[in-house]
Formats: structure tokens, C-alpha cells, sequence
């Protein structure tokens, strides 16, 4: 080893003795930082990782390593040393092995000064560390390849220049024959066996940040062979031509041709051991997550998982494959044999085509693919079926992958999150399969039905209901057997279980007036409890067998889990101008990333009820809301709801002709949240930490006219990171960041919010100030830095909410809005017309909730605006991204469905950049520009000190006076 370190030393000593050391590593460095600032323009992308770094680092380390290894033993040949080396009692090895790792150390030297760009990287962002350390260690490894390529070549040649090209010809072969040009060409199953063989997608597998087995063995076997090449090469320069050492010579090249045999066997035999990897990413984006595998685990069928992949297929698609074999084969695994889980070729076997198209619909894309000379279509599968009993899903292309642009016109094309699209197939399926049977095998103990009505109070409109009940719950209960029970209670009747007095305190049940003005009042009331949870009944529209049969079996599946949710989305109804244009945006957005995991229905709540299905209601830019819908609301928090609100003061007008504007919000839900203790105060959050907002200007280049789009600071975007977020919240736990547009301050009123659980989900930071002014317009000519003024009272705000706990109803001592007037009395009578409950839905009030109700404020109305999320994407394509997440995280949380929330965290949260100046931006990219200048001086001031014959100080550690 002493011999090895001897070399080693003396080879760095060499470097830094001459410029090359300093070339070299300013090469590098200026390569580097150019490809990451400008090539792949980090800070357009506005997405805070280190890819464009490692992106082009493959290519950079050939010609950088060739030109550190062609003088290692081409000079020494060509000045006559290397006979003398040959003769020295060091074995040929060591001094193979000492020249490498001199490489290796001087490679690594010049990768730990790019660490100051990953540093400046994690305070403009939320930086995840797992795939920059894999970026290091795959530059390392590919690095310590070429390397032993480099040496191998330099021993055949006495000629640097030429031991150069044959370094740059051997690693760009071996870089070329795996890269997406080659594969593409030969398709199918030698496509794969080529990216096995290619150092660059070997590169890009470990750069992601997943340390597999079998990639570390790649690398290992490749440096090992070349290395051994040269060992042989060097050792055939001592061999004469004589039969006496013909043997030798034989065994010689013998053990070459096995050493190499044997590395070949080593990678074949390895390929298969798919889950012997160390997944590096902060949140494990490359493993199956615990919530995945304890779902496979109550699987009761088996479930089958059959990917419909083409052999031939596009391009960009073809990398994606190995992939989701791998991720297949752990969901294989995990599943302890419920699990099926097979790729398949549609193109190869007639029967499994014809059983895609006709059973499953499966058909193939046409998919373009563009050639330098010509442009054809191939109609390829890329789709994944999900199987579990009687129920299925498919994944289809636009549902598996995500599309990147790139500044030079190409584009990146990834899966989208492979895991948590798999699991929420299964999970639809698997809960879908799933009957009311089994929720009733799943209950701990019986669950109770009550029906609470006062016979001799009873309108006569209500007559028929005790029987249509009676024989509802009948059924139920001959189905679900001595898991169902139900009772009929009286509460006038003497000794009866439940009085009126303890329907009021222990289920806040109130009575109904028998009319508006009649001191009479009666009962009519359903309360089922299950596993000791109360929860009261409300059959949408009449009473009827149909409705009450849903009110119930909804509510053994809501309260039982298992089964797929609904979502009721109440949004504004859309209302032309007098041109016909729509001056409301849409929210399909969140519409669509709602129903991949969900039932999403649009409610009507003019009934002045919430359909008892629903599991989650989500309000939109409430506004313009009758009493009937106002108390639908009331009502469904008080029956032990979840609702998520997105609210504020303020709401976005669009017009036909004119820039759009902002008005006040009339006949909102303001006072409900009001009297729960959540107000939202009247006014705009401005932040100086906000989204810039994206503004075409013209700008006159040489007379003509250009347009463009400039990133402008628009304060009313705030943009709340993760030092603004209630961290231990699973809502915002995993975001980056989020964006609320135009957001009013909430106000919690600690006395009314006392015994609830309350979580200040986003805050602004404490430059923040309270604008009052609805004029949305900038005016940078007055306000320059901003385009608004800056008030002087500054602090933060909270902008978003969650609260968990026992709410009293807004309707508590008021009459019911359900109460509706009689017809109007014929002429002559003396008769007055008295409200009365409208008949088939008695109007008793709930006053209070129990302590499963939720309640998410967001203190915008645009948050998941489409047009604003358009907007979005136009600067950073996936930035907008994180309020779809933030919403439905919110319905996630409201459901109680944590797992699917954790999984995909995982893999879709963005992390964003913190939103910079021109000017700002400039001073990042100088800065690290200047970082590298003063390392390259620093290594100057070694090389002169090392000129002179001194010993640098740093080395030697004198000190000085």
C-alpha cells in the first residue's frame, strides 16, 4: 500500500507542479457551470435540483479524464523511464493502481468544488440531497471507468495525442451504445441489452439518487477489466518472443480472457436481483412506501397487474420500460403471492391484443416519431391494467407520464409518479370490489338503527315514513344478520330510553314545530351508531324506500372505510355577460386531479340539503348563496361533515372588453365561518415573497418590435414556503411551496376555537401588509420596486386553516330555512298562511357537531382557478402543480385517507425555486462564477509556490509572524 501512496503522491505532485492540474480543473469548472447556467438555463426551469449539472457530465468526464490519463504511460514510454519502472521491485499492479487513483483523487478534486453550487442551490430552494450525493458518487464511478480506459489506452501508445483520441473513442462508444440514438435504432429486446451495456444510462439510474447493486458492479467490473488490460499491456513489454515463455504468455492472456468472462457472468447474473438498491431521495420516490405494502397486505382476491408495452415504441418512451418492470416486480413481491404482475407485447400474441381491445379497451397510441430526413407514426401500448375480482382500471399514456420542455426544443419525458398512480388503481378497484356485505363482517359490534318519532305529534304528510322505514331496516337487517339491529323510539312515551332531554344533550337533536307559529313540536329523526359513533340520517329529497336505503348503506360504507369516496363540488354557476362570454373562470383542473382517486360529484344545495354520499364537501368561491344553501352547509358540518372552503373577500372578474378586475364577494359564507370562529377579515395579503406574474411588453431591438414575456414581482401571488407552513400537518407536510392569489387574512377566535384542534396551515412571511384597495393593476412607474404601494404596518398572515372538533350551528334557536309557507288561502277565507315543512323532509335543526367534523378555510377564491393556473405554467411548468396538491392533500386530510396523501408526496411535490429578480439571478450565477475563480486562484497559488521549490504553507503547516 505504501508503494501505491508513493505513486499516487508523486503523480498529484506532477499535476500541481505544471499547469495542467490548473487547466484542467478551470476546464471542468467553466464547462460545468456554463451547462448548468445556460445550456439547460437553471434558473428558467425554476426547479431547485442539481440535474443540470449531471445532465451533461457523461460527456464532459471523457475528454476531461482522456486528457488527464494520456501522459501517464505514453510519456513514460516515449522519454524512456518506463524500462526503468519495469525493473523496480514494485509489482506492475501498484504502479497501475497508484497512477489510477492520482486520476481519481484529481477527478474528485475538481467535483468537490461544483459543491458550492449545490450549496447556493439549497438556500434558493428546497433542495432534496439524496440525488445530488448519487449525482457525486455515479460522476465518481463513471469517472474511475474512464480513468482505466484512459491508462489502458496510454499503455498502448507512446504518442499523448493518440492514447487521447483512443481514450475518447473507447468512452464514447461506450457512452453512444446505450444512449437513446442507438437504442432507438435497434429496438426491442437488444435495445435494453445495450443500455445495460452503456455507461450513460447506467450513469443516469445511480444520478437519480438509487444506489442499486447491480450498477455499482457494472462500474466495478468495467474499472477492474481495464485495469487488468493494462496491467497485461504493460507486462507484455517485459515478454520476449522465446518458447520459454510461451507458457507464460499463455496463461497470461488466459487469465485476461477469464477474468473478463467472469465479470460478463458477474453483471448477467445480477441483472435479475432487481430490489438489492438503496433509494437515497428524501422521501423514498424510488421504494414502495409502507401505506402501499399494507394495502397489498389486505388484499382478500388476487390482483393482477399486466403492463400492455411495445417492443417497438417511441424513442422517449423506451427508457421508461426497465422501469416499471422493476416497480412491478416489488408489487410482485410485496403482495406474498395475491399478486400478479407481468409485462406484456400486444404486437406479439394475437389473443392478448384482441382480449386488450374487446374486454379492457385497451387500443394503442399513434405516436410520432420525427427522424432528420423523415417522419412516421407508431402505433405503440403503453398501458398498465389493474385487475382485482370483477373490477378493473386502466392507466392509460397521458396517466403514466409527465412532459418536460427543455430550452433547446427537446423535451423530457418521464413517469409522472409511478407508485402512486398504481396504488390509487388498486386501491379503486380493490374498494370498489367490495359490498355492503363486507362492511357489515367488518364491524367490531353491531350497528344500531333508531328511528326517534312522536306518533301522536306527527303530521300527517309524514304518515307513511315509520313504515317505509320499518321495512327498510328489515332488509338490512335480513342481510346483515345479528350485525344489524334497530329499535323504534318514542321520546314522549313514559320510560322510554331516550327523552327529550337526552336527545338534546347527548346528540344535539332538536324537535320540529309541527307549524311556523304552533307551540306543538315532533320527531322524526334517524341516528345510526356504529363501533359507538352516532351519526343522524338525512334521506335525500322525500322519504322514500330508494333514499332511505341510500342514507343508510352510505353511511356503513363512510363510516367503515374501504370504499371509494365522493367529493361534492359546489363551484359559482357561470353566467354570461350581455356578448355571451363567460365572465367566471372554470375549475376543471382541480376537477380532473380530484377524480383520480375519487368520486366527484357537482352538488345542488338549493334543497337546502347535502346529499348523504357525499364523504367531503368542497366549496368554491362561495357567493350569491340562498338560505337554504347557507343552512345545507350548516347542516352537513353539524351531521359530522368535512368541508373545505376556499373563500375570500375578494373575487376575480373577467370581462368581454378590458383587463380583468376584482369584486367584492356578496352573500358569501363569511358570518357562518364567522359564528364558527374562523373570520375572514376584509382586505388583499401583499408579500414581498410572492409569484411573479408573467406580462407580454414590447421592447424595440434595432426598430423592430419584439414581444415578450417578462417575469414581473406582483405581491398580491403570495408564495408561502416551507418556513410558512404548519409543518406537522399532513396537509402541507411535503409541499415546497405554495401560491394563494389574492388571499384575505383569517382571523381564528381562540374562546370559540377552544377543545379544537387547530392548525395554521399557511402564513404569510412578516413582510407582509394588508391592502384594502381591490385595484389589482401594477403601477411601476410610481412603485417601482412592487408596482403598489408599501404600507408601513407589516406582519404575517394566516391564509389557510384546518380545525378539527365540536361545532355549534350558525341556525342554533332559529327557525329552519326548510320551512316553507302554505299555499295562499282562497279569497273570502280568514285563514293565514302559516309556514309549514315542505312535505317528505321534516326541518329539524342539528345544533351541534360531533367531534368528527372538519372544517379547511383557504383564504382565496383563485387558488385553482384554471385561467390563473395557466398562468403559472407559462413561467414554470410544474410550479402550479403544488396548489392542485395543496387541494387535494386537504380532501385527503379530510377523509381521514392519509396513506394516498404520504404516497404521493413522494413523488409529485415541486420543488421550487424562490422566486429572484433579474438582478438577483445575476448575482447567483456571478457568484458562483466568482467561487470557482477564487478555487482556481487558490490552486494557482499552489502551482507557483511549487514553481519556486517552496513547500506551500498549507501543506507543510508552517506558520508565519
Amino acid at each position: 500500500m505504501k508503494t501505491i501512496l508513493a505513486i499516487t503522491r508523486k503523480e498529484l505532485a506532477i499535476y500541481f507542479g505544471s499547469p495542467l492540474a490548473l487547466i484542467f480543473i478551470g476546464a471542468f469548472l467553466a464547462a460545468s457551470l456554463f451547462t448548468f447556467f445556460w445550456v439547460d438555463a437553471f434558473f428558467a426551469r425554476g426547479i431547485a435540483d442539481m440535474r443540470p449539472l449531471f445532465r451533461w457530465m457523461p460527456v464532459l468526464l471523457i475528454f476531461l479524464v482522456a486528457t488527464l490519463t494520456m501522459r501517464q504511460w505514453s510519456e513514460e514510454q516515449r522519454s524512456g523511464t518506463l524500462e526503468l519502472l519495469l525493473t523496480l521491485p514494485a509489482q506492475i499492479s501498484r504502479l497501475v493502481l497508484g497512477k489510477f487513483l492520482a486520476v481519481v483523487a484529481l477527478v474528485a478534486l475538481a467535483l468537490a468544488l461544483t459543491l458550492p453550487l449545490a450549496l447556493s442551490v439549497s438556500m434558493l430552494g428546497d433542495l432534496d440531497w439524496g440525488p445530488v450525493i448519487g449525482g457525486y458518487l455515479a460522476a465518481l464511478l463513471l469517472a474511475s471507468a474512464y480513468a482505466a480506459i484512459g491508462l489502458f489506452s496510454s499503455s498502448r501508445t507512446d504518442n499523448q495525442v493518440v492514447a487521447l483520441i483512443m481514450t475518447a473513442l473507447i468512452g464514447g462508444a461506450l457512452y453512444l451504445i446505450g444512449s437513446g440514438g442507438v437504442t432507438d435504432f435497434v429496438g426491442g429486446n437488444l435495445a435494453e441489452i445495450l443500455r445495460g451495456i452503456g455507461t450513460g444510462s447506467r450513469f443516469e439510474s445511480i444520478e437519480r439518487g438509487v444506489i442499486d447493486l447491480r450498477d455499482l458492479i457494472y462500474y466495478a467490473a468495467l474499472t477492474t477489466l481495464f485495469l487488468a488490460l493494462t496491467i497485461i499491456s504493460l507486462d507484455r513489454k517485459r515478454w520476449s518472443t522465446g518458447p520459454r515463455l510461451a507458457n507464460y504468455r499463455r496463461n497470461m492472456n488466459l487469465t485476461g480472457a477469464l477474468l473478463a468472462a467472469n465479470l460478463i457472468a458477474l453483471n448477467i447474473w445480477v441483472a435479475p436481483l432487481q430490489t438489492l438498491r438503496l433509494d437515497l431521495t428524501e422521501q423514498g420516490e424510488f421504494s414502495l412506501s409502507q401505506a402501499t405494502r399494507d394495502l397489498l397486505s389486505t388484499l382478500q382476491e388476487p390482483l393482477l397487474i399486466r403492463a400492455y408495452l411495445s417492443e417497438k415504441t417511441h424513442p422517449l418512451l423506451a427508457p421508461l420500460i426497465p422501469r416499471i418492470r422493476d416497480l412491478l416486480t416489488e408489487y410482485r413481491i410485496a403482495g406474498n403471492g395475491r399478486v400478479t404482475a407481468e409485462v406484456v407485447d400486444p404486437a406479439r400474441d394475437p389473443d392478448v391484443e384482441a382480449e386488450a381491445g374487446r374486454v379492457y379497451g385497451i387500443q394503442p397510441t399513434p405516436l410520432q416519431v420525427s427522424g432528420r430526413y423523415e417522419a412516421s407514426v407508431i402505433n405503440a401500448y403503453f398501458d398498465i391494467l389493474v385487475r382485482y375480482g370483477d373490477q378493473n382500471t386502466v392507466l392509460g399514456f397521458r396517466d403514466l407520464i409527465e412532459v418536460e420542455g427543455r430550452r433547446d426544443g427537446s423535451v423530457d419525458v418521464r413517469l409522472r409518479n409511478l407508485e402512486y398512480d398504481l396504488t390509487r388503481a388498486i386501491k379503486k378497484v380493490a374498494f370498489g370490489f367490495q359490498s355492503i356485505d363486507s362492511v357489515f363482517a367488518s364491524l367490531k359490534e353491531p350497528a344500531n338503527l333508531m328511528l326517534i318519532v312522536t306518533p301522536n305529534t306527527l303530521p300527517s304528510v309524514y304518515a307513511e315514513v315509520p313504515s317505509i322505514v320499518e321495512k327498510v331496516a328489515k332488509e338490512v337487517q335480513a342481510r346483515a344478520g345479528s350485525k344489524f339491529t334497530y329499535q323504534v323510539i318514542d321520546p314522549d312515551a313514559p320510560n322510554a330510553p331516550l327523552n327529550r332531554a337526552v336527545l338534546r344533550e347527548r346528540y344535539q337533536v332538536q324537535p320540529t314545530p309541527v307549524s311556523f307559529f304552533s307551540t306543538e313540536t315532533f320527531y322524526l329523526n334517524l341516528l345510526l351508531t356504529i363501533d359507538g359513533q352516532t351519526q343522524a340520517l338525512f334521506p335525500e329529497g322525500s322519504f322514500n324506500e330508494a333514499t332511505v336505503r341510500t342514507a343508510i348503506e352510505s353511511a356503513l360504507k363512510r363510516s367503515a372505510g374501504g370504499f371509494l369516496r365522493v367529493v361534492g363540488l359546489w363551484t359559482p354557476p357561470q353566467t354570461p355577460d350581455p356578448f355571451g362570454q363567460q365572465t367566471q373562470s372554470t375549475t376543471q383542473l382541480i376537477s380532473e386531479q380530484l377524480r383520480r382517486e375519487y368520486t366527484v360529484r357537482s352538488v345542488d344545495l338549493t334543497s337546502g340539503q347535502v346529499p348523504p354520499d357525499i364523504d367531503v364537501l368542497m366549496l368554491i368561491g362561495p357567493r350569491n348563496l340562498s338560505e337554504r344553501e347557507r343552512y345545507a352547509i350548516d347542516q352537513y358540518l353539524m351531521r359530522g361533515g368535512s368541508i373545505v372552503v376556499a373563500a375570500g373577500t375578494y373575487k376575480l372578474q373577467l370581462q368581454s372588453f378590458g383587463p380583468p378586475m376584482l369584486m367584492p364577494v356578496q352573500d358569501g359564507i363569511a358570518d357562518l365561518l364567522e359564528h364558527y370562529g374562523i373570520k375572514i377579515v376584509n382586505g388583499l395579503v401583499m408579500d414581498p415573497q410572492n409569484e411573479p406574474f408573467p406580462n407580454e411588453v414590447n421592447r424595440n431591438v434595432g426598430g423592430l418590435l419584439v414581444r415578450e414575456i417578462q417575469a414581473l414581482p406582483y405581491p398580491f401571488f403570495v408564495d408561502v414556503r416551507a418556513d410558512g407552513m404548519d409543518r406537522s400537518n399532513p396537509i402541507v407536510s411535503q409541499l415546497p411551496a405554495v401560491t394563494l392569489q389574492w388571499a384575505s387574512p383569517i382571523e381564528i377566535d381562540p374562546a370559540k376555537n377552544s377543545g379544537r384542534k387547530v392548525s395554521a396551515l399557511l402564513r404569510s412571511t412578516a413582510q407582509a401588509w394588508l391592502r384594502t384597495d381591490p385595484n389589482i393593476q401594477p403601477d411601476f412607474a410610481a412603485h417601482p420596486e412592487y408596482g403598489f404601494s408599501v404600507e408601513a404596518d407589516r406582519k404575517p398572515f394566516t391564509i389557510a386553516v384546518a380545525i378539527q372538533g365540536v361545532f355549534e350551528s350558525f341556525y342554533k334557536g332559529k327557525p329552519s330555512p326548510l320551512l316553507a309557507p302554505q299555499p295562499t288561502p282562497q279569497a273570502g277565507s280568514s285563514a293565514e298562511a302559516t309556514p309549514t315543512p315542505e312535505p317528505g323532509r321534516p326541518a329539524s335543526t342539528l345544533e351541534s357537531s360531533p367531534e368528527t367534523a372538519r372544517l379547511v378555510v383557504i383564504g382565496s377564491n383563485e387558488f385553482v382557478n384554471d385561467l390563473i393556473l395557466q398562468l403559472s405554467s407559462r413561467l414554470s411548468p410544474e410550479r402550479y402543480l403544488n396548489n392542485l396538491q395543496f387541494a387535494q392533500n386537504a380532501v385527503d386530510w379530510s377523509v381521514e385517507d392519509l396513506d394516498l396523501l404520504t404516497i404521493r408526496a413522494r413523488g409529485t411535490s415541486t420543488r421550487v425555486l424562490r422566486p429572484l429578480t433579474e438582478n438577483q439571478r445575476t448575482a447567483w450565477e456571478v457568484g458562483n462564477y466568482a467561487v470557482a475563480l477564487l478555487a482556481l486562484v487558490g490552486l494557482g497559488v499552489v502551482w507557483r509556490t511549487r514553481q519556486r521549490g517552496e513547500k506551500p504553507m498549507l501543506l507543510s503547516g508552517e506558520t508565519t509572524a
